[in-house]
């Protein structure tokens, strides 16, 4: 088979390369430049892609004895994820990057380019197993709990997953991956993981958006709309976040507020008590899929959190995708991806447009209740 390698210079694509070669296939190794402007080094473990990983990727790929290219893809990753992302913050929504690359770049504009060149399949690093079903191809959690990587995978279409290789998803361990990069004496094998947002390497959230979006001064204000503190941009917050939120009253029982809303229309943050962040439904009309989102068991809403099960998944008149959780949930903002799993297997996402909380639930029913008309549901 012909596999192109995606190669970013880490010790996960080295590993899942040298094991694409050792499995007999014709292997092409490949870096995705992505950034218009590459630091020459790396900042600590802060970031990836830049001209020392496409270094790294390339001594792996003459250690491997396999061809190597460089690929610009920055202007595709420019419009679909760093504008995208932008943009979503813009609109007081917080978006998962990763999830966009592997949907945008990975799996639509590298495997379109490596089908269109005569590449059976493309080879990553990710660490997620696939495996044979009754019904054609399916990808599953890795074995390697910590380092599973299968929620950021949710957005795959079935016939990208027809094309993907992901030779790690046996291993137990990442320590033992890096062990083998030491036996096939791959220089990758003690560079650090990269972390946080690969185009923001110095971590500054806030100082990357007020460069890009309009970031203006506004009120903090309670559930009751009573002004509480004012911030420096409504958009640079989060739902679930405590810290810096700037506030000038105390609540009324002393205890901390968090971010439950960000309301970019009117440049306001909305902020209550941590009960206040607890949900029971999620909602969202942007879904992929992998299989029969209604057999979910089970929804993750980050990439390393714990999932949570779910008592059912409808879909609404519009054709969007309704979650119902068996239990509360905290801190879910939308923009972030609902993935869904039926035990192991990951049956595809959903970007959270809008989630309800307990408590309206609760009030909707005592109207009803005192209306003599049922509650409606959102």
């Amino acid at each position: 088979m012909k596999v192109l390698a995606a190669m970013s210079g880490g010790v996960d694509s080295s590993v899942a390369a040298a094991r694409a070669v050792e499995a007999g296939h014709e292997v092409v190794g490949v870096h995705l430049a992505l950034s218009r402007h590459r630091a020459t080094l790396r900042e600590g473990s802060r970031g990836c892609c830049t001209v020392e990983d496409a270094m790294d990727a390339r001594r792996v790929a003459d250690r491997l004895g396999i061809p190597f290219y460089v690929w610009d893809f920055s202007e595709r990753f420019f419009e679909t994820v760093v504008a995208d992302f932008a943009a979503e913050y813009a609109a007081g929504r917080t978006p998962n990057p990763c999830l966009r690359c592997n949907e945008e770049i990975k799996f639509a504009a590298l495997l379109d380019r490596a089908i269109a060149l005569g590449f059976d399949a493309v080879a990553t690093g990710h660490y997620a197993s696939v495996v044979d079903g009754p019904d054609g191809r399916e990808l599953h959690r890795a074995a390697a709990g910590p380092k599973d990587q299968s929620y950021v995978l949710g957005v795959l279409t079935a016939e990208q997953l027809a094309h993907a290789l992901f030779p790690l998803g046996a291993d137990a361990s990442k320590e033992a991956v890096r062990a083998e990069a030491l036996a096939r004496g791959l220089v990758t094998a003690a560079k650090p993981d990269s972390y946080d947002i690969c185009f923001i390497p110095d971590g500054d959230l806030r100082g990357w958006l007020a460069e890009r979006i309009d970031l203006r001064r506004g009120d903090v204000v309670d559930a009751s709309g009573a002004v509480v503190g004012r911030h420096d941009g409504a958009q640079a917050f989060t739902v679930g976040q405590r810290k810096g939120l700037g506030l000038a009253v105390p609540a009324p029982d002393g205890r901390p507020r968090f971010v439950l809303e960000v309301r970019a229309a009117t440049n306001e943050v909305v902020v209550g008590p941590r009960s206040a962040l607890a949900v029971t439904r999620l909602a969202g009309s942007r879904s992929s899929e992998l299989g029969p989102l209604e057999t979910a068991t089970e929804v993750q809403v980050r990439a390393h959190a714990d999932p949570v099960p779910v008592r059912g998944v409808s879909r609404d008149p519009g054709g969007g995708i309704v979650i119902d959780l068996e239990e509360p949930i905290e801190g879910v903002a939308p923009g972030q991806s609902a993935v869904l799993y039926a035990g192991t297997r990951v049956l595809g996402q959903v970007t959270i447009d809008r989630t309800e909380a307990p408590q309206r639930e609760t009030s909707a029913a005592s109207a009803a209740s005192q209306s003599g008309s049922a509650p409606a549901r959102k």
